[in-house]
């Protein structure tokens, strides 16, 4: 083990040795908003309740972000903590650990939220959470130090390119006829499985593959428009949940474990589902129940 990560192990356990069960409960619940599970619930009301441009623009910097982080991680392949030290981990995590993935997707996430909202609360909240998001990695033991700063480094690259080019890319993406833009999401899922097949970078492009045909579909037929009566944006919430949950739990529940035949196969489609269902199965739910902004 090289000094630097040495250093990390002692910072790690320096950080532990100062906490107790409060301390170990709060960074277990700051942790948690940087989970797959947290932001399942975050976009989706973004982007059938609030705002549907932005919350498609999180969920496409999600997953692209996503794959970003897996390439980068099998690239570098650099251990967790825990396998240097075993037991210095407080939660489960897998894979490679450099760079960190909640590190860099606390800057793009919510870094996008404060600057398309330009809120007092929501620059408050990047603030915040940015650099809380990352030392529970730390105090966890599931990330070194350096994990950190490396996430939270690509992180401000990818922010800055949607910035800066973004805007561009979503013009020129629009302008493509349907068939090219199928082309397209179809050729960057391809070539992300073949750069990496493991579940984490399965689980991404299926997400991304379903999401983005199901919203290509949506926005080229029906309005987005996610305004409408303050009842009906409360209720297309818990009723596109319910089929959100139906998809993430009861598939996960029904098709084969990990180590099984075909696990691979069946998580992609579990997660094509997902997106499908956020990206359009819902919505169009959402105007059969005469729930969206021009019933």
């Amino acid at each position: 083990m090289s000094p630097l990560l040495s250093w990390g192990i002692d910072v790690i356990a320096g950080m532990q040795s100062r906490g107790g069960p409060l301390l170990d409960g709060f960074f277990r619940g700051i942790t948690f908003l940087g989970n797959e599970e947290f932001y399942l619930l975050l976009f989706p009301l973004f982007f059938w309740c609030l705002d549907a441009r932005l919350g498609s623009k999180l969920v496409y910097l999600l997953l692209v972000g996503g794959l970003v982080n897996y390439v980068l991680k099998d690239v570098i392949a650099q251990p967790r903590p825990f396998f240097f030290q075993p037991g210095i981990n407080m939660v489960e995590a897998g894979g490679y650990g450099l760079p960190s993935g909640h590190a860099q997707m606390a800057v793009v996430i919510w870094g996008c939220l404060a600057l398309e909202l330009g809120k007092r609360w929501a620059w408050l909240a990047a603030l915040v959470l940015v650099p809380l998001i990352g030392v529970s990695r730390v105090y966890l033991g599931v990330h070194f130090p350096t994990d950190v700063l490396a996430g939270w480094a690509v992180g401000a690259v990818i922010l800055v390119l949607v910035v800066r080019i973004g805007p561009g890319v979503a013009r020129w993406i629009g302008g493509l006829s349907l068939p090219a833009a199928l082309l397209l999401i179809g050729g960057l899922s391809i070539l992300a499985l073949l750069l990496d097949h493991s579940k984490d970078m399965v689980s991404s492009v299926a997400a991304f593959w379903g999401f983005a045909l199901g919203h290509l579909f949506l926005s080229r037929s029906f309005s987005q428009d996610t305004t409408g009566s303050l009842w009906r944006r409360i209720a297309r919430f818990p009723i596109g949940l319910a089929g959100l949950a139906a998809v993430y739990i009861g598939l996960k529940a029904l098709f084969p474990a990990e180590g099984e035949s075909l696990y691979l196969v069946f998580r992609f489609a579990r997660y094509a589902l997902l997106g499908l269902w956020i990206g359009l199965a819902a919505p169009l739910l959402f105007r059969l129940l005469r729930l969206h902004s021009n019933a």
